[in-house]
C-alpha cells in the first residue's frame, strides 16, 4: 500500500479533515508534497514530518528580498538564484531554504524543487518560529547533502547580521568563517560585496 492510499482513505473515514492531516506510516516521503491536495503553500519536510510556515514578519520579507537582489547582481552566469524553492535531501528531507543559488543547467522552468547536487549555496533567514530549525537541524542536513556553502542571516536588533559557513569536507559538517554585521565582502561561492545598511531602502 503506498503512502498516497493510506492518507487517502483515512481521509475517507474523516472527511471534513485535509489529507496531509493523516501522515502515513513512517511518515511522509519527499515525492509526497507534490501529490497531497490542499497543502499549505511553502510546506517543508524534514525528517518525515510537515513543517508549516507562519506568516511572516516585515524583516524576514525585507531581508529575503534584499539578498536575492544581491545575489542575482553578483552571480556568475553559470549559476541562478531561487526564492523559497525545496531542496530533496534524501528520502524524507526536503526543506524549502529561504534562498538557494543552483546551478545553471539546472535550472528549468517545471521544476518543484532541486536536487542536492544542483545548489552550491543555501541561505535561512531566521524567525522566531524557525530559529531551532534555522540554527542547528537545516544546516545539518545541507551540510550532510554536501552543500558547499550556507549563511544564516539573523536580525540584531532591526539590521540583518549574516552568519557564513562553508563546509570542511574532512567533518561533513560547516566551519564558521565570519560574521559581518555591517558589511559582507566574500570570494566564494562568488566575489560578493553587500552593504547591510542599504536593507533600510526597503
Amino acid at each position: 500500500m503506498t503512502a498516497e492510499t493510506v492518507v487517502q482513505e483515512r481521509a475517507t473515514r474523516h472527511p471534513s479533515l485535509p489529507d496531509w492531516v493523516f501522515p502515513p506510516p513512517g511518515g511522509f516521503i519527499a515525492e509526497n508534497l507534490d501529490h497531497i491536495p490542499d497543502l499549505p503553500a511553502h510546506t517543508e519536510l524534514i525528517d518525515g514530518s510537515l513543517v508549516f510556515v507562519r506568516p511572516q514578519a516585515s524583516f524576514h520579507m525585507r531581508a529575503v528580498s534584499f539578498f536575492e537582489h544581491e545575489l542575482r547582481r553578483a552571480a556568475p552566469q553559470d549559476l541562478r538564484v531561487r526564492r523559497e524553492m525545496t531542496i530533496i535531501l534524501g528520502p524524507s528531507q526536503r526543506p524549502e531554504p529561504d534562498l538557494i543559488v543552483i546551478k545553471a543547467e539546472a535550472a528549468r522552468d517545471d521544476e518543484t524543487f532541486y536536487q542536492a547536487q544542483d545548489v552550491v549555496f543555501a541561505i535561512e533567514v531566521v524567525t522566531p518560529e524557525s530559529k531551532d530549525r534555522d540554527r542547528h537541524r537545516k544546516p545539518q542536513l545541507y551540510a550532510e547533502a554536501a552543500i558547499q556553502h550556507f549563511w544564516r542571516i539573523e536580525k540584531n536588533p532591526d539590521k540583518p547580521v549574516v552568519y557564513a559557513y562553508e563546509l570542511d569536507p574532512a567533518t561533513s559538517s560547516y566551519a564558521l568563517t565570519g560574521i559581518h554585521r555591517e558589511y559582507v565582502k566574500a570570494t566564494v561561492p562568488f566575489d560578493l560585496a553587500i552593504d547591510l545598511t542599504e536593507i533600510d531602502r526597503l
